[in-house]
């Protein structure tokens, strides 16, 4: 079976076909999945045990191997209708089995021609166990995934890549996921009856930057009665204002927070002083907390999954989340005018932000997470009830 060796350059017997290289010397053989090649990235795990679909094409996974802990990846087959981008955004991803059949009736096409489509490298039979036990200890490492079918690597040339690559710390990554143009949604979320819906007779309009914008969070906030107009990450005060909205929304995304902030951050700072309703997912709220006066940082390990439990502390209820994140807003750093909302029951770490003069808020975790869980939802309606009451 394909195993780890940090202290061997060549493959450890025959049939290996792709090998995961760590910039700390760590190398992990395995069998290629997918496209072939290789890819660099910070390697991340993801312990969710469905919606590996909704991942690899999540836009915050750019510049991301994502190592998926649970090890049936594969069963639910692929579609044209799980996808929260047009294109996969993650880098790569490391499995311990070999892909599972599809078993599932929305099944169209199995995930590795899927993958072959979406130009992504795998790679199985890799110990995901030791694997995230080395992210936990040492955090998120930088690595390559390679797939070679003849079974021929260049390691000293794959572990010099992974080494030089500069990581995600300071990497504006939003402009490159970014929408390049203004356009509408009117989808809904999907349902086991009629799969997804059109908005009828929206009531407010949302104007949606996109830093990164998962579908599911623009279906969502058709559900909740809004006319959506996404604009691109890099859109001015001024624009944004131009469409009149009612309510602005700030995009989940990829990257460092104060890169993007370079341009998004003085943006949204005069949008706040407008004082028309604004909700932040993700990204948006990391930045949100920097327009604040607030300051961001690298997380250890990040936290990414769909069983992450986080505390309102407003009411001391606790709701189970979806998370994908390495980077996290610091406590101290909050100003008098913004208060924590929701904390990690994991980490004591930041989840939620809202300012005390004015109808803005924002959650780290994923409200819209589909296929789940679903205990956030109701931040959706807290918005559009700040939004009409601000009509």
């Amino acid at each position: 079976m394909p195993n780890s060796s940090p202290d061997k350059s060549t493959p450890p017997h025959g049939g290996i076909t792709a090998v995961l290289v760590l910039a700390s010397g760590d190398i992990f053989w395995g069998h290629g999945i997918g496209a072939t090649g290789d890819a660099v990235g910070e390697v991340c795990f993801n312990t969710s045990m469905t919606g590996y679909q909704e991942i690899l094409t999540d836009p915050s996974y750019a510049g991301q191997i994502i190592t998926f802990t649970f090890p049936h990846i594969g069963n639910v087959g692929t579609n044209a209708e799980d996808l929260e981008t047009n294109t996969a955004a993650a880098r790569g991803l490391v499995l311990r089995q070999a892909i599972t059949e599809p078993s599932n009736y929305r099944a169209t096409s199995h995930l590795d021609k899927w993958l072959k489509g979406q130009n992504l490298i795998g790679i199985t039979g890799v110990d995901t166990r030791l694997l995230t036990n080395v992210i936990r200890e040492g955090g998120a490492p930088n690595g390559v995934v390679c797939h070679s079918p003849d079974g021929k690597f260049d390691i000293p040339a794959l572990m010099t890549q992974a080494q030089e690559w500069p990581g995600l710390e300071g990497m504006d990554l939003a402009a490159g996921v970014s929408c390049t143009q203004t356009y509408s949604w009117d989808q809904t979320r999907w349902t086991l009856e009629d799969g997804y819906g059109t908005a009828d007779n929206p009531a407010h309009h949302i104007v949606a930057i996109d830093y990164g914008l998962k579908n599911n969070i623009a279906r969502c906030l058709a559900s909740s009665g809004a006319k959506v107009t996404i604009v691109p990450a890099n859109t001015s005060a001024e624009d944004v204002l131009a469409h009149k909205p009612d309510g602005i929304f700030l995009s989940n995304g990829p990257g460092d927070p104060t890169a993007t902030g370079k341009y998004a951050v003085p943006v949204i700072k005069e949008l706040v002083e407008t004082g028309i309703p604004i909700f932040g997912i993700c990204l948006g709220h990391q930045m949100l907390a920097l327009a604040a006066g607030a300051t961001t940082s690298k997380m250890h390990q990040g936290h990414r999954g769909a069983n992450h439990p986080v505390q309102d502390l407003r009411n001391g209820k606790v709701e189970i989340t979806s998370m994908n994140h390495g980077f996290t807003v610091d406590i101290d750093s909050l100003p008098d005018n913004v208060e924590m909302t929701h904390v990690s029951l994991f980490d004591k770490t930041l989840c939620g932000l809202a300012f005390t003069d004015r109808p803005v808020f924002s959650v780290q975790h994923h409200p819209e997470a589909s296929p789940g869980p679903q205990d956030s939802h109701y931040l959706f309606d807290q918005f559009m009830k700040a939004v009409a009451d601000h009509a």
